[in-house]
């Protein structure tokens, strides 16, 4: 198995995977899926559903191996929280 090594600095992987999701994904997906897990790439824009990140991930590396992923919550600020203070951010 292959070593994905990342292709761009945090900032830049950042940068991209908010403006895809925000521009091309959120206003397919937003509806009916509050909580689940988005994975996207930030090169090609292909992304997966799915209610965990482990198989939103996996799935989207089947039909991208090479994928550079960026994972989103639908509807929430962070993917996961620490500690006891909710995170959730109606936007």
């Amino acid at each position: 198995m292959a070593v994905r090594k990342p292709r761009y600095s945090k900032e830049e992987f950042a940068r991209r995977g908010d403006e895809i999701y925000e521009t091309q994904i959120r206003p397919l997906v937003e509806v009916g899926n509050d909580g689940k897990i988005v994975a996207i790439d930030i090169e090609t824009g292909a992304f997966e559903l799915a209610d965990d990140t482990m198989s939103a991930t996996r799935q989207l590396r089947d039909r991208v191996p090479d994928a550079q992923t960026w994972v989103v919550r639908i509807g929430y600020r962070a993917v996961h929280r620490f500690g006891a203070r909710s995170l959730k951010d109606r936007v």
